[in-house]
């Protein structure tokens, strides 16, 4: 077949734990669909671990998370917007 199972494959690469940071919510801002996390280092983006605000790439993203959740996630700079693009709660 062509490309099509290599671009599902591809699609499903950032849920790999490795691929993602670890940090802790410490604002929830439905809303405004924005996140305030202290993270560790995000290493696709070369940032040293800090606390700052993010987007939700959807605000559906952000249900059932509140401050003090321990969460990994993955982001992306997006012409200069750091956007969240998956989330999921630590086990």
């Amino acid at each position: 077949m062509g490309q099509g199972g290599m671009m599902n494959d591809m699609k499903a690469a950032p849920a790999n734990a490795a691929d993602m940071t670890e940090g802790v919510v410490r604002k929830v801002d439905m809303e405004g669909g924005k996140i305030t996390l202290k993270h560790g280092e995000i290493k696709n983006l070369q940032m040293p671990g800090m606390t700052m605000v993010f987007k939700a790439e959807n605000p559906k993203l952000l249900d059932g998370l509140a401050a003090g959740d321990k969460v990994r996630f993955t982001a992306e700079n997006r012409q200069g917007a750091l956007i969240v693009t998956q989330i999921e709660k630590a086990k």
